[in-house]
């Protein structure tokens, strides 16, 4: 969002391309209002809990600030639920229903937190604290039809991909820093990312969804698998081709870029 004036010219562009677009950011400055009207563009704002648990971790993103910044706008909610989120036992549907409630949100995807290998912290969830999650979190779909998940996005957040080389999500991503060269690797978290507690709306997502049939035995995971053969085959007809995971040795978990990008 910091380049603003850049995208603003680059999203309407991406948009004739006929190229969907994804942009999240944390909303501490305004969402251009220009941007409502581009087809195929959704924009993602990172709220991570209520105001007392928000607030300090995404300062000085307030919830007051992202609420005067998406006013008249329409924006998705991406939220990564942490520990102190699963101690309460209204916690998850009070942000439900204050979300649902806001005309600017389409719809709230639910993520829970994914700590690096060893780390040892308030905000990793333990398995019966997944567990709570998932148990609490399908059955408000019923009421809140904003929020994004599902009995498959719950089951794959209880048991994620356990390694960036079963993660689909990371086999069909390329991630770079800020200066747009710089890989991150093994997927987009860098560093050495515990696969195992893995909590990715995204990896989730596509993780359930690969077995999803799409016309008799065949799955949408055939369809990938087909698309990334086709992608290592054209790679390889290049003057200057570039790696792709799918057809690398596996990456080590510790590679991972300088910096990374925030907004």
């Amino acid at each position: 969002m910091v380049r603003h004036r850049e995208l603003s010219r680059i999203l309407p562009a991406l948009s004739e391309m006929g190229i969907f677009t994804l942009l999240v950011t944390s909303a501490v400055i305004p969402i251009p209002r220009e941007w409502v009207g581009i087809d195929r563009l959704l924009i993602g704002v990172s709220v991570d809990g209520l105001p007392e648990h928000h607030d300090i971790r995404r300062k000085p993103a307030t919830y007051a600030r992202i609420l005067e910044n998406i006013a008249g706008r329409k924006v998705d909610i991406h939220w990564t639920i942490t520990r102190p989120m699963t101690t309460g036992p209204d916690y998850l549907e009070e942000y439900v229903a204050f979300w649902s409630a806001r005309s600017e949100v389409g719809r709230i995807w639910v993520s829970t937190y994914t700590p690096q290998i060893g780390e040892d912290t308030p905000e990793m969830l333990r398995p019966e604290d997944r567990h709570t999650v998932a148990e609490r979190l399908v059955p408000l779909r019923q009421r809140y039809p904003k929020l994004l998940i599902n009995e498959g996005i719950a089951q794959a957040l209880l048991d994620p991909p356990h390694s960036p080389q079963e993660c689909l999500f990371s086999l069909v991503s390329a991630n770079y820093s800020a200066d747009l060269r710089t890989r991150v690797e093994p997927c987009v978290f860098g560093g050495q990312p515990d696969c195992r507690q893995c909590g990715c709306t995204f990896s989730a997502g596509l993780h359930w969804a690969q077995n999803v049939r799409i016309a008799g035995p065949f799955k949408i995971k055939h369809l990938l698998q087909g698309s990334m053969a086709v992608g290592k085959l054209s790679n390889r007809l290049r003057p200057r081709r570039q790696r792709l995971r799918t057809e690398s040795k596996p990456i080590p978990q510790g590679l991972r870029a300088d910096a990374l990008s925030h907004d």
